[in-house]
């Protein structure tokens, strides 16, 4: 609702669809500039249904005047920084959402790439398998030509309410921290609870935290330099700037940006102790176009079964390889986490409704367990909440309340520490942009009706409360060190999953 009014942080773009992987409901959003481009051309959504009866493969192409299927198979099996070349060639001034070889493989790990104010594809819609979706519909990318203008239709109100905003997000000291370290800042402080992802959720400290803590990706910025930069925005006007471009040791780019769920996944999670090696990996699965956290929990899955080794780079990168070469190993590892896990043998298998668990250990993390155990989306944390409380349940709740608030308005998730108290000035920006007269009211049955029809979707899809269990290794199993376990009532989870208030 408040994408490309130049509210900061508000332009993210969604994607939504019927999960390959999960088999229900499905939104992974991102960043970029594709969002902003379209909603100045008056586009709120481009809705892509049914599959095309040939093998001819088309991208979209939108401009002010109109939107044409242009055909793209000398475009397939490229990835999604060669398409992207390409369509810059072809159009200079546009915005690009693709998928890689992944989504043409209708692999469950394909995720949607999209520009960055860079113009390279950088920020994914990753979760859930949605680059799958679109390469079902034989859809190469979206491409957006020209802008327009978002038209404000109370100018005097946005410009006093903005202002306002804006000093509000500035101060926040979430946003500073975030421009500082990003959200590699997690590291440190998830490792010190024993909740950072290590040896396929193990349960254990990782001894090499340290060496891949957001303390020491900034200083390998900073000590590299050239094209390297601690601190980047992935949207036009974005305040907080949480992300990050990666230097190789000359200078070059690896990647942007290098994000802790990335460094729980590809890192600890596999016992691996190197940014280097985690940037590489990442440069990868950006480049093929799939999703890190579902790739990096089932490569753990490969090493847990013994096909390689916890701490091996090069073993590591040989996994990415299998997927990147569509391999029969690599058609396994890319139907996701569960199915390799089952396929493998592997006890431990850390999913829910079928999508593999973020770099957070729900034992340690018990707030964030419950959000995996009652999320719509499957084991999500975007939506849940990682603070000190003894009221997991609550917690979780206002967590996915104000997630589905902010995602509905097109804002950044980062934005959540330094907004949740002051909806209203938020809702003042949206009346201001549309000329409308909408209370708070408004916004709280919005998002509980959000969510209350992504759970009606899976459960039409055929979910029960089964498919919402913890896996019985965090229920069974307590962290050693700690004594951690995730032991909330599973009655207790099915209630907050009706949302009766």
């Amino acid at each position: 609702l408040l994408t490309g009014s130049n509210v900061s942080s508000a332009s993210r773009i969604a994607m939504g669809a019927k999960s390959p992987l999960t088999g229900g409901i499905k939104e992974s959003n991102g960043g970029g500039i594709t969002a902003m481009w379209l909603a100045t051309l008056g586009i709120k959504a481009v809705v892509m249904e049914d599959i095309p009866e040939d093998d001819e493969w088309h991208y979209i192409r939108i401009n002010k005047d109109k939107c044409t299927l242009e055909p793209a198979n000398q475009y397939k099996d490229i990835g999604t920084f060669e398409f992207c070349e390409a369509m810059i060639k072809k159009y200079p001034d546009c915005a690009v959402t693709c998928i890689g070889p992944a989504g043409e493989r209708l692999y469950s790990i394909a995720g949607i790439a999209t520009m960055d104010k860079e113009k390279k594809p950088n920020r994914y819609s990753g979760r859930g398998g949605l680059g799958a979706v679109m390469g079902s519909k034989k859809i190469k990318g979206i491409v957006v030509e020209e802008k327009g203008t978002v038209e404000i239709k109370d100018k005097e109100k946005f410009k006093q309410v903005f202002k306002e905003y804006s000093s509000i997000v500035i101060k926040a000291p979430s946003s500073v921290s975030y421009k500082t370290l990003g959200t590699s800042a997690t590291v440190r402080v998830s490792n010190d609870l024993t909740g950072l992802p290590t040896r396929n959720f193990r349960g254990e400290k990782f001894e090499h935290a340290e060496e891949i803590s957001g303390e020491s990706l900034y200083d390998l910025i900073k000590e590299r330099g050239g094209e390297g930069k601690t601190t980047h925005a992935c949207m036009p006007g974005c305040i907080i700037q949480c992300s990050n471009v990666i230097p190789d040791k000359e200078g070059k780019t690896i990647v942007s940006p290098l994000e802790y769920e990335t460094i729980g996944l590809m890192g600890s999670n596999l016992g691996i102790g190197s940014l280097d090696t985690i940037a590489k990996l990442n440069a990868v699965c950006n480049d093929l176009g799939i999703d890190t956290i579902e790739t990096g929990a089932a490569m753990g899955i490969a090493m847990e079964a013994g096909i390689a080794e916890f701490g091996d780079d090069e073993g590591a990168l040989n996994l990415l390889d299998e997927i990147k070469n569509d391999t029969e190993l690599g058609r396994l590892l890319a139907k996701g986490t569960l199915t390799a896990g089952k396929t493998l043998g592997v006890e431990n298998i850390p999913v829910i409704n079928g999508q593999a668990f973020p770099a957070y250990d729900p034992r340690a993390v018990k707030a964030m367990g419950v959000t995996f155990a009652t999320s719509p989306m499957g084991a999500d944390h975007t939506y849940g909440p990682m603070i000190k409380t003894d009221d997991f349940v609550g917690a979780s709740k206002k967590a996915q309340i104000m997630m589905a608030k902010i995602d509905s308005l097109g804002m950044c998730m980062f934005l959540r520490g330094a907004i949740t108290k002051h909806m209203d000035i938020v809702v003042d920006l949206v009346n201001a942009v549309h000329g409308w007269d909408l209370s708070m009211d408004w916004l709280d049955v919005m998002a509980m009706d959000t969510i209350k029809d992504e759970l009606k979707f899976n459960e039409l899809a055929g979910f029960s409360n089964e498919d919402y269990r913890m896996p019985a290794a965090f229920t069974n199993r307590k962290i050693e060190s700690t004594n951690d376990i995730f032991d909330i009532d599973s009655g207790e989870l099915d209630k907050l999953r009706q949302w009766n208030d």
